[in-house]
């Protein structure tokens, strides 16, 4: 299909002057506007979060960490991403830009932090797509054999060659439909992601009912909402990185600003109502499982480290009989599939927005006439994705696990940066009220600090080769050098485009220093 190459040309810039129509240096970009509303952006971000998918595969090794505390931790986990949830909204409503953190980074502390702490984000969406997509065809076999009732349908998924060909399949589809627009994603989304909370509304109450029905099960005490009762402070890290991990994607609903209504404030509307979805969904869930199953380690309980990856599995039939458990099955495979599907967002929008402004290849800022979406960049996100997949599926099953522990480094990594952007984006504005100085500057700050220890403590415990799968590399952590490695693979892509666009790098296409950016209420 033809595509329309949205990205000005040669002439379009000065030095240190914006680009024609708009005092912030901020672009047109062709994206299909007022696409989105306060509702459907939410569903997006509650979609990429993928709630069903992280709880399943979270609540066992966070148990295994904390004990009862894990409430406690999911709330401490949701903290530090409410804390910067402040620092997007406000950035939003200044320059609702597709480009988010990277835009925002560069406005605040010029191109090159900008322009790595885009590629952050980049490299930890393909990071998330690829284990999505293999979650996707995990429980897509699993489905398959509890409905046929045959194991060797389920055993499928054990087979290298149907797993990857399935993934790519999956990968295929998602692409497709993200490809299409942003309005197909949207009604997609609303049945996957009502499909989900529905799902898992039922099996927490069911839990709860059930709770005194089976052994090992204990009473509800609000002991459990208490963080300070995590035996030691390593645990409680090692608890609190595994929560910030599945709050990860809500700001998805910040990605597609420039196709919702009301640009400048639904969107930052939109993920305040997603995170409170998803925290909310989290305690319900952890408070009734507990109730359940307990944390033994034999048997269903919490802390049996040969079910902990996939708690659903093993609760599924118990909790909801096995007609019932067969739905818990499709939801876990329903938010896998959502999330893959909206995850191509970001990752897609943040390239437009790079190549728009110069700071990437040309190639990746075109636009579909027809579908207003940047379809040269979903596609290639997608077979970046199964390239990466298929990859590290053959060379080692290790790797491909290792990849996925360094995710939350570059998570933190590209988080704290733009809460940082916000503080020194307004500083100008801290002192004019109260209100400037907590949701501009003290918020935002403290949520960056929060993450900024988090990513310094992750490093330090990746060096450690028993971090993750235990591999090592030259004695290093196997999951220190896959982090490092793809932060460092950005600076040295980041050297290239800088000698392929010079102007981007001197500050001459989006520039460093604003006016005062108060938005009128």
């Amino acid at each position: 299909m033809t595509q329309v190459d949205m990205r000005p040309q040669a002439g379009d810039t000065v030095r240190g002057v914006a680009a024609p129509g708009d005092a912030q240096g901020v672009r047109d970009k062709g994206l299909g506007g007022n696409s989105v509303g306060l509702m459907g952006g939410a569903v997006i971000g509650v979609s990429t979060v993928a709630p069903v998918y992280c709880l399943t595969s979270t609540l066992g090794p966070t148990v295994g960490e904390v004990g009862l505390q894990m409430p406690a931790i999911f709330l401490m986990g949701f903290l530090p991403m409410l804390l910067v949830a402040f620092a997007y909204r406000e950035l939003n409503r200044a320059l609702p830009d597709c480009g988010t953190s990277f835009t925002w980074t560069v406005k605040a502390f010029g191109p090159k932090i900008g322009w790595m702490c885009g590629w952050g984000l980049l490299i930890a969406t393909i990071v998330v797509l690829s284990n999505l997509a293999g979650v996707a065809t995990s429980f897509f076999w699993l489905t398959a054999g509890e409905i046929t009732g045959s194991d060797s349908v389920a055993a499928l998924d054990g087979n290298k060659a149907v797993h990857i060909a399935t993934t790519l399949v999956f990968i295929a589809i998602a692409t497709a439909i993200s490809y299409r627009g942003i309005t197909a994603t949207k009604w997609v989304q609303y049945a996957l992601v009502g499909l989900q909370l529905a799902v898992i509304a039922i099996f927490a109450v069911m839990a709860i009912s059930k709770a005194d029905e089976v052994a090992g099960s204990i009473d509800f005490s609000l002991s459990w909402l208490n963080p300070f009762g995590v035996e030691s402070f390593s645990a409680f890290t090692a608890g609190l990185s595994l929560s910030i991990f599945i709050y990860w994607g809500w700001d998805a609903c910040l990605s597609i600003n420039e196709e919702s209504t009301g640009s400048a404030r639904t969107p930052g509307r939109s993920a305040f109502l997603a995170m409170v979805v998803i925290v909310a969904s989290y305690l319900v869930v952890a408070i009734a499982v507990q109730m359940y199953a307990g944390i033994g380690e034999t048997g269903t309980g919490l802390g049996n480290p040969d079910t902990s990856d996939n708690v659903f599995a093993v609760l599924a039939g118990p909790v909801m009989g096995s007609g019932l458990g067969i739905l818990l099955f499709v939801a876990v495979l329903a938010s896998a599939a959502a999330s893959l599907q909206t995850t191509f967002i970001p990752v897609a929008r943040t390239a437009l927005a790079m190549s728009s402004y110069e700071a990437f290849p040309p190639a990746f800022a075109k636009v579909h006439p027809r579908f207003k979406t940047p379809g040269r960049a979903t596609v290639v996100a997608g077979v970046a994705t199964g390239v990466f997949y298929a990859v590290m599926s053959l060379v080692s099953e290790n790797v491909l696990v290792d990849t996925i522990y360094a995710l939350g480094l570059m998570i933190c990594f590209y988080y704290s940066i733009t809460a940082f952007a916000c503080v020194w984006f307004f500083r100008r504005e801290l002192t004019a009220s109260f209100s400037n100085l907590m949701v501009k500057g003290v918020l935002p700050g403290i949520g960056g600090l929060m993450l900024t220890a988090v990513f310094g403590k992750t490093l330090y415990d990746m060096w450690d080769p028993a971090y993750g799968s235990g591999s090592s590399v030259l004695g290093m952590g196997s999951v220190f050098v896959i982090g490092v490695g793809l932060l460092l693979l950005g600076v040295v892509i980041m050297l290239v485009m800088q000698r392929r666009s010079p102007a981007f790098f001197r500050g001459e296409i989006l520039t460093k220093e604003t006016p005062s950016l108060v938005v009128p209420d």
